[in-house]
């Protein structure tokens, strides 16, 4: 069984406190989980009030399916970081081919 891991690391320029950080970082896992069958969480810890790593996790039996929701997550993490003030500097897909199944 595939599983597929996404993790987008983000530039949140305008953040002035840990607070600002977490509401951009919130805003952006909160609108992803609804829009998407994905695990969400947050990677690193708080140090930078302006960077942030995120971490998406999807299972499916297909590894085309997953390659493709994860590059529609992506593109929608971008899409939404313009109106969140922050920024994607980087990501990347890896896949992980796992002995789970489904019916256990």
């Amino acid at each position: 069984m595939p599983i597929a891991t996404l993790t987008l690391e983000l530039a949140i320029e305008h953040a002035q406190s840990l607070k600002d950080r977490r509401q951009a970082v919130r805003s952006l896992k909160d609108k992803l989980r609804h829009s998407f069958n994905i695990s969400i969480a947050e990677l690193d810890d708080a140090l930078l009030w302006n960077r942030a790593t995120l971490g998406v996790v999807a299972i499916s039996s297909s590894t085309a399916y997953l390659s493709g929701q994860l590059r529609e997550v992506e593109a929608a993490a971008r899409r939404l970081c313009v109106g969140l003030g922050c920024e994607i500097l980087d990501s990347y897909i890896e896949y992980i081919e796992s002995d789970i199944s489904l019916n256990d």
